[in-house]
């Protein structure tokens, strides 16, 4: 499954935006690629994006979460000049009001799920107990509307490719297909699968 999210590429993908963006329309229309949010971002998470995107998208933001994930400071949101960037507070509350994209688990690739203890995602995640929990083996449980899509759980992944990652919020056509996939999902044999549920029973 997680072989065709990193398909779609170049022109005509679509992009993981920092904390606070518009709908992905609202925000190409608003942003005036004027660097700002990337020039302050201390985690040096946020980059312009060139023409390999296409002629709409060059100098906005983007952020490549296997590379380096974004932290919530929400700096970026504090400076944006055009309120393409939603102004959210580096708090608690802020950091649940962010949805840039949605974690997706590999269990194909996934360590836990193959029955060697890993948990680093669960480790790496800002929300641990809300956007992401445990199950058998430390197998990561992914809860869509808790997850806020920072990618922190992407970058921490040891494995190669990565068996965690982060679908763009902009992107919802594949969210939703993806989500509906994972529901129709009958439960694993294996006892360390146990946690490839989600949130609803995949019979549902």
């Amino acid at each position: 499954m997680l072989g065709r999210l990193g398909a779609q590429t170049r022109r005509g993908r679509k992009l993981l935006r920092p904390p606070g963006a518009q709908p992905e329309a609202d925000f190409l229309q608003n942003c005036i690629a004027c660097g700002q949010c990337a020039n302050v971002c201390p985690n040096k998470c946020i980059t312009l994006v060139g023409l390999e995107a296409g002629i709409e998208h060059l100098g906005t933001p983007k952020i490549d979460a296997r590379a380096q994930a974004c932290i919530l400071c929400m700096a970026c949101t504090q400076v944006c000049p055009t309120q393409a960037l939603e102004k959210l507070e580096p708090t608690e509350e802020g950091k649940r009001a962010v949805k840039m994209g949605l974690a997706f688990v590999s269990e194909d690739h996934c360590y836990s799920y193959a029955g060697r203890t890993c948990g680093v995602c669960y480790r790496a995640c800002p929300l641990p107990g809300e956007a992401m929990t445990l199950g058998v083996y430390e197998t990561p449980i992914v809860h869509p509307d808790h997850c806020v899509g920072c990618g922190l759980c992407e970058q921490a992944c040891v494995q190669m490719p990565q068996a965690i990652r982060i679908v763009p919020q902009a992107d919802q056509t594949r969210i939703d297909a993806l989500l509906e996939r994972r529901r129709k999902l009958k439960p694993p044999a294996s006892p360390w699968k146990q946690g490839a549920k989600w949130d609803d029973p995949p019979n549902r």
